[in-house]
């Protein structure tokens, strides 16, 4: 058996992705990119049949070179799981969503390793990529796996190697980020490296599968505290009449020491707004309380609040109510130049205004349907008329194929969220 295990990195190895999403489309593309058979475990039917006819349904998967692996028999999805067996290595994919609780929901991770766990075969690893608190990848999927049979570390390997995707990176991509790998045991590492070695760039591995999940969080919490701090700052500065963004340019001009980071409306994402409160459940187990970290979520989640209540009072100084105006809301997508809604900010500012009594329509290029607690929202096209007919646009997503001149010679008023106007002087243009 020891001497079969290297076979996860040979040519002719077949390999198995469970979940074809915005992590596992584009590691299948990697993975077949090195001439590997790679066979695509999903839920859904709708997915695996645009997976086998060639159509992304992923923005930063070309469908073009997602067609073309197809053609050449190294990439097809099924829903069948007993495929599993054929696999000489497994990569599971699964959204890891918090519940309204902001408590981890692992059922997804557990349903794929369930569903895998009867069908893997000696020799075969194991990897976890979804993000999760320290200790998972043993504390619930290895006990999956060895329920059905199989010793991690002896007759399988089990790994958990962080996604670190980046939608819409034009730089940064699946096969040149550096990639961080951590096994239970020290030949499960060896066996994870080699097997992401033979179609990532850069491996990094470390001493267990509790410092590469930890590793994950660091990077997440890392961003998510200091887009609080300025987040808060800006709110101080808001008082104090001193323009944030103006600050913050003027301090990354030091050549050390400083990072910026720039305020918002809010975090979007599956990762900063989520990955954070993983940690600070985990926490609870051992004693201790994250304040640090729940500080800066608190921070952030009011920060929709706080563009809500400069929105009113830009209204109010012209005369107006929130209530029975038109609100138009530019860019719904989390981040630029993506149509990923996940924890969208604009979801929340929405449902404010919507309260408030607003009426409210969008303009995104990238996004053709958003609703937000089951109702729709209207979606324009960016006109003079749309502009000049709304009360005011507010700036949530900064898109770079948007012509916002139209939006600044034709509205009203406009508040600018994400400083997409820097440099514009009109009377109209309040930067939040």
């Amino acid at each position: 058996m020891v001497g079969q295990v290297e076979r996860v990195a040979e040519d002719g190895a077949v390999w198995g992705i469970v979940g074809l999403g915005y992590v596992g489309l584009p590691l299948a593309i990697e993975m077949a990119r090195s001439g590997h058979h790679v066979i695509g475990l999903e839920i859904s039917e709708e997915k695996t049949v645009e997976v086998n006819a060639g159509r992304s349904y992923i923005p930063d998967v070309d469908s073009g070179i997602l067609s073309g692996l197809v053609d050449a028999g190294l990439i097809e999805a099924t829903t069948d799981f007993s495929r599993a067996s054929e696999c000489d290595a497994i990569a599971i994919c699964v959204p890891t969503p918090l519940d309204r609780m902001k408590e981890p929901n692992v059922s997804f991770m557990v349903a794929a390793t369930e569903s895998i766990a009867p069908h893997i075969t000696a020799g075969t690893l194991v990897t976890l990529e979804s993000t999760t608190y320290p200790g998972t990848t043993e504390e619930i999927v290895q006990p999956i796996l060895e329920s059905a049979g199989h010793k991690v570390g002896i007759d399988i390997h089990l790994a958990f190697s962080p996604e670190r995707v980046d939608p819409g990176n034009p730089v940064y991509a699946t096969q040149n980020t550096p990639k961080v790998v951590g096994g239970v045991t020290p030949r499960c590492t060896e066996v994870a490296v080699a097997f992401y070695g033979a179609f990532l760039e850069t491996i990094v591995p470390v001493s267990s599968t509790r410092a590469a999940e930890m590793s994950k969080l660091l990077e997440n919490i890392f961003r998510c505290v200091n887009i609080a701090l300025v987040n808060e700052l800006l709110v101080l500065c808001d008082r104090m009449d001193i323009d944030i963004w103006e600050v913050v340019d003027a301090a990354k001009t030091k050549p050390f020491g400083f990072m910026p980071f720039y305020p918002g409306p809010g975090l979007g994402g599956h990762c900063i707004p989520i990955d954070p409160f993983y940690l600070s459940w985990k926490a609870r187990e051992f004693d201790f309380h994250t304040e640090f970290i729940e500080l800066a979520g608190k921070v952030n989640e009011g920060m929709p609040y706080h563009v809500v209540e400069r929105l009113m009072t830009a209204l109010n100084t012209h005369g107006k109510a929130l209530s029975g105006s038109t609100v138009l809301v530019m860019g719904v997508a989390y981040k630029s130049d993506i149509d990923d809604l996940r924890e969208s900010p604009a979801i929340k500012v929405v449902c404010l205004l919507r309260e408030k009594g607003a009426n409210v329509v969008y303009h995104d290029p990238y996004v053709d349907e958003f609703a937000v607690d089951g109702l729709s929202v209207p979606r324009v096209d960016l006109t003079t008329e749309v502009c000049s007919g709304a009360d005011i646009a507010v700036i949530i997503t900064g898109h770079s194929n948007v012509d916002y001149d139209i939006v600044v010679s034709s509205a009203g008023l406009i508040l600018d969220t994400r400083n997409v106007l820097k440099g514009r002087t009109e009377n109209t243009i309040i930067r939040l």
